[in-house]
């Protein structure tokens, strides 16, 4: 009965819009905002800025359209007093696969930075073709203007080439395959620590010698999403109570409401003598559902998307940390592995000298003795060359294990500077959400309370005789 006599309430004032207005909170002050050039901390790990960027995305509009190459543009704006920006008002028109190119470019050009991720390209609009549909470009709006958000927040990426390109490039297109022809910094070929570890490294190796701070960080970040995730769970079952869109389901209570009110004004009809205050009270009603409606679209859905999102955030943060323990892992095991070739170099050795034979050294070292004896390479020249090609090897393995070394301890500092860095976001995210969501909450019962307020004196009216 949801749909039926609508028409018959005129009164009602609340309408929920066809595309959902998600309102933009863009805070002018804070850390993470707008940083000037004096507010660096003094710690080590506290992030250095250098100004702040403020940063937007507006106006989506379908370009190419009734054509098959049609997509979706919007506005990227930006106020900024950053130096790296030839302008402080940068903008530009870009399209999605605008921000999935710089994405994934920043995730290449800074291994070590929590890049926030973008939406998912892969959604059910994309197959049933309503891509195009307002509510759909406005949610996606609202993603990517988070997404810049997120940048912007960052004291390194915020400064990025690429950034600034995205937003003040006229020639986008050229840029990108200049990006592409020559990417920041030197590539490095794979080589002898690619080829060890790619061999030695898989999905079950662990971190050997854990560093406690960072067990602790992962801790948090489990604690966290664990909180997230349950906190998602709950809003979606009190937002699927509230309205499911399915009154058959027996869980929308919008639907119920607007039910009701059928129901008494259906009572007005056969009570003639109160006919006007029943019909102000189903009135009532019926703007009671439609303003249930209209607090689960304007509240209750940004709310759920931007926890996700959150989620989302958090996992970017949580692979820069898994990043950080293959970097450890690398040394620990290129360790070993120069463990394991001196020592073979050391045993040829003491063959040579005649200080020593296959016996004590193990079923491996013994084994090989024993093939090498069947190849007929078990003379002091064969030994020789090949101690020569260890002596070379254990060259290089030392070189890399000392470059691993300092890779990791350099990852390291610079994951902690992060954690710090991703923290103030997520503060000043959390404290946004949360905020959002009181007002809207706040303001749904101070209408419903108005609402009601009004029936009251209605109700008063009738006449009744004892």
């Amino acid at each position: 009965m949801l749909n039926d006599d609508e028409d018959v309430f005129d009164s009602v004032t609340w309408e929920s819009p066809t595309a959902p207005v998600y309102a933009d909170y863009a805070p002018s002050t804070g850390l993470g905002y707008r940083q000037s050039i004096d507010s660096n901390e003094g710690g080590p790990h506290d992030p250095k800025w250098e100004g702040y960027l403020i940063t937007a995305v507006t106006d989506p509009q379908k370009e190419l359209a009734e054509t098959k190459d049609a997509y979706v543009s919007y506005l990227v704006s930006a106020k900024t007093n950053l130096p790296i920006f030839s302008t402080p008002t940068p903008s530009a028109r870009r399209r999605f696969q605008d921000f999935v190119f710089m994405r994934e470019h920043l995730v290449k050009d800074f291994p070590a930075c929590v890049v926030p991720p973008l939406p998912g390209k892969h959604r059910l609009e994309y197959i049933t073709g309503d891509r195009f549909s307002p509510e759909f470009m406005e949610r996606r709006r609202l993603d990517l203007h988070r997404f810049l958000q997120r940048l912007a927040r960052h004291p390194t990426l915020q400064r990025a080439t690429l950034v600034r390109a995205f937003f003040e490039s006229s020639e986008w297109n050229v840029h990108m395959h200049q990006h592409l022809a020559h990417p920041p910094g030197p590539e490095p070929s794979p080589g002898l620590v690619d080829n060890i570890t790619d061999t030695l490294l898989n999905a079950f190796s662990r971190v050997r010698k854990p560093d406690e701070r960072f067990l602790d960080m992962r801790e948090g970040v489990d604690k966290f999403e664990d909180g997230l995730v349950l906190s998602e769970r709950l809003w979606t079952r009190v937002r699927n109570r509230t309205t499911d869109g399915n009154p058959e389901s027996g869980e929308d209570l919008t639907a119920d409401y607007h039910d009701m009110a059928v129901a008494v004004q259906g009572l007005g009809f056969l009570e003639s003598g109160i006919t006007d205050p029943l019909n102000h009270f189903s009135n009532t009603l019926l703007e009671f559902s439609a303003l249930l409606r209209h607090t689960t679209q304007t509240t209750t859905d940004p709310f759920l998307l931007q926890l996700h999102s959150l989620l989302t955030y958090s996992h970017a943060n949580r692979a820069v940390l898994k990043l950080r323990d293959q970097k450890q892992l690398d040394f620990e095991e290129l360790s070993d592995y120069l463990s394991g070739v001196s020592a073979e170099r050391d045993r040829l050795a003491a063959i040579i000298n005649g200080h020593a034979g296959s016996s004590g050294l193990g079923l491996g070292s013994y084994l090989k003795d024993r093939v090498d004896a069947i190849r007929g390479a078990d003379d002091d020249r064969s030994r020789v060359e090949k101690m020569k090609k260890l002596d070379v090897k254990i060259k290089e393995l030392q070189d890399a294990v000392t470059t691993a070394h300092e890779t990791s301890d350099a990852f390291s500092d610079e994951t902690l500077r992060e954690q710090h860095v991703f923290q103030r976001a997520k503060e000043a995210e959390m404290k946004e959400m949360l905020g959002n969501l009181a007002e809207g909450q706040i303001e749904f019962y101070r209408a419903a309370m108005e609402e009601w307020d009004r029936i009251i004196p209605v109700i008063q009216r009738i006449h009744v005789d004892v």
